[in-house]
């Protein structure tokens, strides 16, 4: 595979070294080797970027000239998708995603998908008049003002970094916010790719700062306990989350979380055969790193062996390991920290008394990357750790069910509450399972939630607060009340 330049970090309006010239090495998990490197941001280079953003944000009129900011957005927006095609061989190298995860929510997507966060901003009603009381004796008239919160530290994960990423800093920089985004230590050139092209559109000095760093929990610790940072997103596991929260507690820092998930798809007794099985493939897309995706395929029971059969033939001919590929969606899992977790889960499941139908070992070992055969499950019990865990591979575990009672109990039986999906053919059946399901997002048949203008989050240990949409947009909003007197009509 090509070797890449090293990136440097982009602070304060500036693309620079970190401190003392530091870098580290950038692995692709196709293969297993260095491709490259990155600028390894220091403590100062992360206070740096903290004070770059905190400057914008009191000292500039970026949270308050909407029109200036929405225009500095479009630019951005623009630069990022003529720098597309430059970046796409490192965003692929970095995450292990096939050419065509890149045309897709890898790069292409979240891209196009700003246009609608931007739109929102220009047209969003940021004053609100409630009209004319009387309390006290006195007439007033009150009026709603939204206004940004502040300085918004956004983590986020390896597994689809552009999208995450983009997702946090658009809203973010659309309300009014200044934000510094810290990457993940697997995928720092995503961010890289998202500083190159803030300064091609001249973004104003601060208001954007990206920190690229070998470090996983330094410098997100620092953007926690920071009292000039207002704001903490983050997304990534849950166990980081609740650490997050607890850190942040002593500042009062908003903080909302996008975490993980063991979401159920519902596969009905009137849902039509081979074609609702399908949706069981969705644990291949990007090696199932991705913590929306359906890992638990609930089944009835009286159709329970023939859907295994349909499973295992449709498991064992899924194409993978073609990174160039733009039919392929399967990839290598990002690491080796990663690849020996998910092997670890599956021996698990083979301890618990999972039955292994196809899959569940390496592929492509001569190769020195990070593939693992898509893996499915048979004979799971809801209560064993393959079904209860997020694995966060191409692993997918069979349970069966007795009726629609019985299923909506297994499916909401989880700590869990990210996603879910419900194949029937009675569109009403499958709507009043639906709705019955503690998560934040649903899909029936071949409905498909995800977008820019939909608002994403989970119940439960699945997080709090939402992403996208007009709800994600308001996370970074404050809201205040003014009351003018008035006289009475």
């Amino acid at each position: 595979m090509a070797q890449f330049s090293t990136t440097p970090l982009y602070i304060d309006g500036q693309l620079r070294p970190a401190e003392g010239g530091r870098v580290f090495d950038v692995e692709t998990p196709v293969s297993g080797t260095i491709v490259g490197q990155a600028a390894d941001a220091t403590a100062a280079d992360v206070d740096a970027a903290i004070a770059a953003a905190r400057r914008a944000f009191d000292e500039t009129d970026w949270a308050t000239n909407v029109p200036a900011r929405v225009a500095a957005l479009r630019r951005w927006q623009e630069a990022l998708k003529a720098l597309a095609e430059e970046w796409r061989p490192r965003i692929m190298a970095e995450t292990g995603c096939t050419r065509l995860m890149t045309h897709m929510v890898q790069l292409d997507m979240p891209v196009d998908g700003m246009s609608w966060t931007i739109d929102l901003a220009e047209k969003f009603e940021w004053t609100r008049d409630i009209g004319i009381s009387n309390n006290f004796g006195l007439n007033s008239r009150r009026l709603v003002v939204k206004e940004p919160t502040g300085v918004v530290g956004a983590i986020t994960p390896w597994n689809v970094p552009v999208q995450c990423s983009l997702a946090k800093a658009c809203a973010a920089l659309a309300a009014g916010c200044t934000v510094v985004l810290k990457m993940a230590p697997d995928t720092p050139w995503a961010g890289a790719y998202m500083g190159a092209a803030a300064e091609k559109a001249g973004l104003p000095a601060g208001v954007f700062n990206v920190i690229t760093s070998s470090e996983k929990a330094a410098p997100g610790e620092q953007l926690v306990a920071d009292p000039r940072v207002d704001v903490i997103s983050f997304t990534g596991s849950t166990a980081v989350g609740k650490r997050i929260m607890e850190a942040a507690a002593p500042s009062l820092k908003r903080v909302f979380l996008e975490l993980g998930g063991k979401s159920a798809n519902i596969i009905l007794d009137d849902a039509k055969f081979p074609e609702a099985l399908e949706s069981g493939l969705a644990v291949c897309m990007h090696a199932g790193q991705g913590c929306s995706i359906t890992t638990r395929l609930l089944v009835p029971r009286s159709r329970y062996d023939e859907a295994v059969a349909i499973l295992e033939q449709m498991f064992k001919a899924v194409p993978f390991g073609d990174p160039e590929s733009m039919q392929q969606v399967m990839g290598p899992v990002v690491s080796k920290a990663q690849y020996d977790r998910v092997l670890g889960y599956i021996a698990i499941g083979k301890d618990e008394g999972a039955r292994l139908v196809a899959g569940g070992e390496p592929a492509f070992e001569e190769r020195g990357g990070y593939y693992i055969k898509p893996t499915l499950f048979a004979d799971v019990d809801n209560a064993m750790r393959v079904a209860q865990e997020e694995i966060f591979g191409p692993v997918l575990v069979v349970i069966p069910f007795d009726d629609d009672d019985d299923a909506v109990r297994i499916a909401n039986d989880s700590k869990y509450g990210l996603s879910g999906a419900v194949q029937s053919s009675s569109a009403a059946r499958a709507m009043a399972v639906a709705k019955r399901i503690r998560s934040g997002t649903m899909a029936i048949n071949k409905g498909v939630y995800f977008g820019s203008d939909a608002p994403f989050g989970g119940y439960k240990h699945s997080g709090i607060g939402r992403e996208m949409g007009l709800e994600g947009f308001e996370e970074y909003l404050q809201t205040k009340t003014i009351a003018t007197e008035a006289e009475m009509a």
